[in-house]
């Protein structure tokens, strides 16, 4: 990433890359992020042609699967902001099939993506700083009428926090993780959201432009209330168990 370009021209010229592509929030973050001059991969399931002539189609698709993440590296090497944004909802408690799904998109997938791009990052670090922005939902805090939805967001939320604090004690700048704490919009997942998908987007890319870590977007005041406070306790309790091992 250009560390040169100012607030105005954040994201011009920069690749991005997102999953989650094809939903209703993958679709307003393409075309806001399109508008700012970045240019858009979308990273796919769906072996489908897709028409990139539409404004809210990225530039660029590249197709993927869960479980074959370590294909996408070479991919994501010219990739400056990776948006992490794909979801399986089941809704229900349903059988062990439909929870390992659950698990395996929600959570495992989402952190071997992390864990490729933090080493493709720590490769580039001398010429520029990648970042990382990962969706977990207000779901890791809060109910979803969703338990395994929230289990699963609740796995990859804490696991975010101890990559966070990790970096944080380090002082490590080679990736700027970003995490999108978001409520309930309208999407397939969630057919009963309130908010708009082209409202958040545009909230997250306003915030995403100042804010450093969490990004909240959510007509729940508790949250912006509790989400700091959770973040704060969880980088204090890795430091402190950091001191215990370490003496």
């Amino acid at each position: 990433m250009n560390k040169n370009l100012s607030k105005s021209s954040r994201f011009k010229g920069l690749r991005i890359a997102i999953t989650g592509a094809t939903g209703s929030l993958g679709k307003s973050l393409i075309q806001e992020l399109k508008k700012k001059g970045a240019y858009m991969v979308g990273l796919t399931h769906s072996k489908k042609n897709h028409v990139n002539s539409d404004a809210s189609a990225p530039n660029e698709w590249i197709y993927w699967s869960c479980g074959k993440e370590d294909e996408l590296s070479s991919s994501l090497k010219n990739i400056d902001i990776l948006i992490l944004n794909h979801g399986f909802n089941p809704k229900e408690i349903i059988d062990f099939n439909e929870i390992n799904k659950a698990i395996e998109i929600n959570a495992l997938s989402y952190w071997r993506l992390i864990k490729i791009f933090e080493d493709l990052a720590i490769d580039n670090n001398e010429d520029s700083t990648k970042e990382i922005w990962i969706n977990t939902s207000e779901a890791e805090i809060q109910i979803a009428f969703s338990p395994v939805y929230e289990i699963t967001k609740r796995l990859i939320g804490e696991l975010v926090s101890l990559k966070k604090s990790k970096l944080s004690i380090e002082k490590s700048n080679y990736l700027i993780i970003k995490k999108l704490i978001l409520g309930p919009f309208k999407s397939k997942l969630n057919p009963q959201g309130i908010l708009k998908p082209e409202f958040v987007a545009e909230r997250i890319i306003k915030k995403a432009e100042k804010e450093n870590y969490l990004i909240i977007v959510t007509p729940n005041p508790i949250t912006y209330l509790l989400m700091p406070i959770i973040e704060s306790i969880r980088i204090l309790y890795s430091k402190f168990i950091k001191i215990i091992y370490s003496n």
